[in-house]
């Protein structure tokens, strides 16, 4: 992602709790945040959020618990339904990736971990404040939606499409790698698949323009068809696949790539 966004009043009646491995005992927690380390917790609550940090400060964790909050209600907001985010924050990235069962995060700022976020420290801090937000709404959509049964592009195209919804950003700056292929005439000519969402470090360019050009699929849906569309279109993907629930638009997946790129080139040419 670029840099801006690169990888995603004062509150009222907001209550941090944080407690030290040696101090009071830790309040009642989801499951999904409960026995994650012997010691070192800290827990900071929101409005509708429980964060989790590990050997973490209680001001790191107060500000997650309001970014959390206001991702919570941006996908509420598409979702149509409640939102209560849980969000861990492990001390390093190699204890992140432990606690989410893989190898390595490279270059990702948080993943999704069935009904929690994982936040990688290193690289959500390195994040502007919009990029934290984007990261935070992305992360919720895949926890609050599910991914079960989806193609990857639709899946990640879909949680972008949620987590650039209210960020204001410019669609240039947000999708700034796969703009300058479209610039220098390499328009894409077909949806990402799995291959190119490795977050191995081995490609960081290709990773962005992968998360783009599925944002950018999930884009030309709402853009065309609606929001309200696009997230029944989602459901029914999950439900019965996405050649049945992109034909109940007249869509192929033949159609939908060669629409895509039209708009890709529109968008970002």
């Amino acid at each position: 992602m670029p840099e801006q966004v690169s990888r995603r009043a004062a509150l009222t009646g907001l209550l941090l709790l944080a407690f030290a491995s040696a101090g009071a005992p830790i309040p009642a927690l989801p499951p999904g945040l409960r026995n994650l380390w012997r010691d070192g917790t800290v827990v900071s609550r929101g409005r509708r959020s429980v964060v989790v940090g590990h050997h973490t400060g209680a001001a790191t964790l107060g500000e997650l618990a309001r970014r959390a909050d206001t991702a919570g209600t941006r996908v509420s907001d598409v979702l149509g339904e409640p939102v209560t985010p849980l969000v861990v924050v492990p001390a390093s990235t190699a204890e992140a990736a432990r606690l989410a069962g893989v190898g390595r995060l490279d270059g990702l700022a948080a993943v999704a971990d069935g009904g929690r976020v994982i936040v990688v420290p290193e690289f959500f801090a390195a994040l502007n404040s919009v990029g934290k937000d984007v990261v935070l709404a992305h992360e919720l959509t895949h926890v609050a939606a599910g991914t079960g049964g989806l193609p990857v592009w639709l899946y990640e195209g879909f949680a972008d499409y949620v987590g650039y919804r209210d960020a204001g950003l410019p669609v240039r700056t947000a999708a700034a790698e796969l703009a300058a292929e479209v610039r220098a005439g390499r328009l894409p000519s077909a949806l990402p698949g799995p291959a190119a969402f490795a977050a191995d470090g081995r490609d960081p360019a290709r990773l962005a323009r992968a998360y783009q050009e599925a944002w950018l699929a999930c884009r030309f849906l709402a853009d065309r068809f609606g929001e309200g569309t696009l997230v029944r279109l989602y459901r029914d993907a999950r439900a019965a696949g996405v050649d049945q629930a992109l034909a109940a638009q007249g869509l192929s997946v033949d159609s939908l790539t060669a629409r895509w790129r039209a708009y890709v080139r529109d968008q970002l040419g």
